[in-house]
C-alpha cells in the first residue's frame, strides 16, 4: 500500500502544482500494488515509457549545448552517466519519492521504497507525468533544474568510472583470470540492507561494502584496482 504521505508535500518537493492529480498518482503506482490489490487503476509503466524518451531528448539537447565540440562517442558516455538508474534513483531519493509509492505489501516489506530500480522507474514516470500535465516547455525547464547538479558534476569530473569494467580490462591485459564476485555478508533489515562483496582475479583480491550488491561489487573492484596499481 502507499505510504501515508500528504500529496501536497510531494508537489512542494517537486516544485510542481499539478492540474490533474490523477496523472501524478498514476506515476506513483508500482505494478505490485495492482497485482496484490486487484486495483482498478493503471501502473506507472506507460508514464515511465514517456518519461524515458523525454529524459533522453532533454539530456541529449542539454549536453550538445553544454559541451560544444565534444564528439559523439564522448557525448554518449556523458548521456549514459545522466540517465543511468543510479543517477535517477539519487534524484528520486532527494525528493523522498519512495515514501509516496503505491506498493504491494510484499514489495513494501522487501524494501521496495528504497530499491534503486523502483526509484529510477518512478522518477522516469514522474517526468512523463509532468510532461503530460504541464506541457513541454514547463516540463523541460523543471527537468533541467533537477539535472543541474549532475550536469555540473559531469562538467567538473567527467562521467563516473565503472570500476568493474576497468578491473576486467586490467586483469585481461595482465593475463589473469576474469574477476569473480561473491557476497560474503548481508545484514540489516530488508529496507536497509548492507552487502559485503569479495572479488578475486588470480592472486588479486578486494573487498567492498555497499547498500546494494552493485555498489558493493564496485567497491570491491575499486579495492582490487588499488592493489593492482600498487604492483606497478
Amino acid at each position: 500500500m502507499a505510504a501515508s504521505q500528504d500529496i501536497d508535500g510531494l508537489e512542494r518537493a517537486l516544485g510542481v502544482a499539478f492540474r490533474d492529480r490523477g496523472v501524478l498518482r498514476e506515476a506513483l503506482v508500482h505494478r505490485s500494488y495492482i497485482h496484490e490489490q486487484a486495483a482498478q487503476m493503471s501502473s506507472n509503466e506507460r508514464l515511465e515509457f514517456l518519461g524515458d524518451a523525454f529524459l533522453g531528448f532533454v539530456v541529449a539537447d542539454a549536453l550538445m549545448r553544454a559541451f560544444p565540440g565534444v564528439q559523439e562517442g564522448d557525448l554518449t558516455q556523458l548521456r549514459t552517466a545522466l540517465v543511468r538508474k543510479e543517477t535517477l534513483a539519487e534524484m528520486a531519493a532527494a525528493l523522498n519519492l519512495g515514501d509516496y509509492l503505491y506498493l504491494g505489501h510484499g514489495e513494501a516489506q522487501a524494501g521496495g521504497r528504497h530499491r534503486t530500480t523502483n526509484l529510477a522507474r518512478a522518477m522516469e514516470a514522474m517526468m512523463g507525468a509532468v510532461l503530460m500535465d504541464q506541457g513541454y516547455e514547463a516540463a523541460r525547464s523543471w527537468l533541467l533544474g533537477l539535472l543541474s547538479p549532475a550536469l555540473q558534476r559531469l562538467a567538473r569530473e567527467g562521467p563516473p568510472q565503472d570500476e568493474k569494467s576497468v578491473l576486467q580490462e586490467m586483469v585481461q591485459a595482465r593475463g589473469l583470470s576474469s574477476p569473480e564476485y561473491r557476497v560474503v555478508e548481508a545484514s540489516g533489515p530488508p529496507h536497509k540492507r548492507t552487502f559485503v562483496v569479495e572479488v578475486r582475479a588470480g592472486d588479486v583480491a578486494g573487498k567492498g561494502t555497499g547498500r546494494s550488491k552493485h555498489a558493493a561489487e564496485q567497491a570491491a573492484a575499486r579495492a582490487a584496482l588499488a592493489e593492482l596499481r600498487e604492483r606497478v
